[in-house]
């Protein structure tokens, strides 16, 4: 796919172009859907709305930095719109003297599906931050101008979110060690 071509045959509002990006992106963008909606449902909707938001507003992209980036972006903040308009809040919790440990072979050892079901079973505002922060890549300072809320609160549920994750981790490594006790014994 010729990105400028197909840039410019979306400024056209050519549908065949539009059809192709959406074949491409669709399910990307319904995976980073449900990683921050949990719903199937709701992250077909969200999906749906950043298609529409990308074609109507395509002609303010500027051909500045990635293409891709540009739509994900978009995509990020619709399933932020979701979560705002849910008006869930966000806990407080003091950061003084905490240490996350997760063992380094406890990743390595779970499959992506275990991994990204693990991260859908986190609450809403952990699943959110953690989404952001790891997986996004942004800073807190980021975070918290998107979602308008503190630094300290970004920082927080992104702990709390460890913490559930590193409980998970320590559950399935237990599991794991039971499984093959009861295969060897």
């Amino acid at each position: 796919m010729d990105e400028l071509k197909v840039i410019k045959g979306l400024k056209k509002g050519k549908r065949k172009f539009q059809k192709e990006v959406y074949n491409q992106y669709a399910p990307v963008f319904m995976a980073i859907g449900i990683r921050y909606l949990k719903s199937k449902h709701e992250a077909e909707d969200t999906v749906a709305e950043a298609f529409f938001k990308i074609f109507t507003k395509i002609k303010t992209y500027k051909n500045n930095g990635s293409f891709e980036g540009w739509m994900k972006r978009i995509m990020i903040n619709e399933c932020l719109m979701v979560l705002r308009k849910k008006q869930r809040s966000f806990l407080h919790i003091p950061l003084d003297n905490v240490e996350i440990e997760i063992p380094s072979d406890a990743v390595s050892q779970l499959g992506e599906d275990e991994l990204l079901e693990m991260i859908a079973e986190l609450p809403e505002g952990y699943r959110t931050i953690f989404n952001l922060y790891v997986v996004e890549g942004y800073k807190h300072r980021e975070i918290a101008d998107m979602l308008d809320i503190s630094i300290h609160t970004s920082k927080s549920q992104l702990l709390m979110a460890k913490r559930k994750l590193q409980e998970e981790l320590k559950k399935n490594r237990i599991r794991s060690l039971n499984n093959k006790l009861i295969q060897n014994g």
